[in-house]
């Protein structure tokens, strides 16, 4: 997979851009605040139509403007496709080999992109609301009935978590349609589960050896999933809707003073352990980094698996955030196997080294120039 080309108008701070990009390493190279993240971000959005530095698109569009557009080539194995997202007060509108996409999820899993910012070091250390986004975001792209199976199921939580307000309230005092909404929610919420196991156990196979070749051997990672569910409930669709509507049963009136959805997948957690210890609470920040590299990695194998396609590797700022022997890992499991996106205020001696043939773009103040043009 690869975005051969990329054309913003009116995006953040960029009036009009028009970029053609290289196959291997594509390098945004200028001071801070110039837009070289914006560019990113752009790409970003092209992929999964929603920017992952702001919940509100009006943000995405210009100061003097009403509407941004982002519009971008992906070269796949069978042809190219275009992709176009328009961006206006009332919405958004998704555009797919020049044809309008009434879903949005139809058209996420075109262009799949892995980003790698030093906020993703919050993915070891920081809440379980971001360890959720994340494997709920990175599945969607390689799996269009994960995407499909995690819109229904948060679908379902709002409206179950609205009827618990009313019943909360006295507004609402039926019963039995509470217990239609649980019987929904577990249907989806054991699919769901299901499936985020089953890539899960991937993910764990793919980061272990990743994460044992830059320790040079010395840490073993582990992956786990943290559900309210035992483990030997945690196993087929059956076991874990069973188990599920058992917990909701006690739960039940408790739920309704709270007015509130208390199991299920959208409280679960991932758990992270180097040498059988929670590398969040006992790892050092070198540890902590060093895990959120190799997952970042493996998750380039696994899309690779479950898509037929390696995915376009977004870095945003991060090779200062790495020490020369986390950077050269990083560098050199990239070479030649993605394309890849760099920000950076000035590229290290490791990167000079290992980067072959880099196209370097000067940004600046919402311009961008090729290295060498005049």
């Amino acid at each position: 997979m690869e975005l051969q080309s990329l054309q913003l108008r009116n995006f953040r701070n960029y009036k009009e851009l028009s970029v053609e990009f290289v196959p291997g390493v594509n390098v945004f190279l200028g001071p801070n605040a110039q837009g070289k993240t914006n560019l990113l971000e752009a790409i970003y959005v092209l992929a999964l139509t929603r920017s992952h530095r702001t919940t509100t698109d009006k943000e995405l569009i210009g100061w003097d403007g009403k509407e941004a557009s982002v519009q971008g080539i992906v070269k796949k194995q069978y042809g190219n496709v275009p992709l176009s997202l328009m961006f206006t007060n009332k919405g958004k509108k998704a555009r797919m080999n020049h044809l309008d996409q009434a879903k949005l999820a139809n058209y996420i899993g075109q262009l799949n992109v892995i980003l790698f910012a030093p906020e993703d070091l919050a993915l070891v250390k920081g809440a379980p609301t971001i360890r959720r986004s994340f494997i709920d975001r990175e599945f969607s792209q390689m799996s269009p009935k994960y995407l499909y199976i995690a819109n229904q199921y948060r679908a379902v939580l709002k409206q179950r978590n609205q009827y618990l307000k009313q019943l909360q309230s006295k507004q609402a005092k039926d019963i039995l349609f509470l217990e239609v909404l649980t019987d929904q929610l577990t249907n989806f919420a054991s699919e769901l589960i299901v499936r985020r196991l089953h890539l899960l156990k991937k993910l764990d196979a793919a980061a272990a050896p990743i994460h044992a070749a830059i320790t040079q051997g010395t840490e073993s990672l582990q992956i786990n999933y943290v559900s309210q569910l035992h483990a030997d409930e945690l196993g087929d669709e059956v076991t874990i809707k069973q188990a599920m509507m058992a917990r909701f049963e006690n739960l039940q009136p408790r739920e309704i003073i709270m007015g509130t959805t208390l199991l299920g997948p959208h409280r679960d957690d991932l758990l992270f352990n180097v040498n059988d210890h929670d590398v969040a609470t006992f790892g050092s920040q070198g540890q902590q980094r060093t895990t959120a590299l190799a997952v970042k990695l493996a998750e380039i194998d696994l899309m690779k698996q479950e898509t037929g396609e390696y995915p376009i590797l977004l870095l945003d700022d991060v090779l200062s955030e790495l020490d020369t022997t986390r950077q050269t890992h990083l560098l050199t499991a990239i070479q030649d196997k993605v394309q890849t996106f760099i920000t950076t205020p000035s590229l290290s001696d490791v990167a000079k080294q290992l980067i072959n043939e880099p196209k370097i773009f000067n940004v600046s103040a919402g311009t961008l120039t090729e290295s060498g043009e005049e």
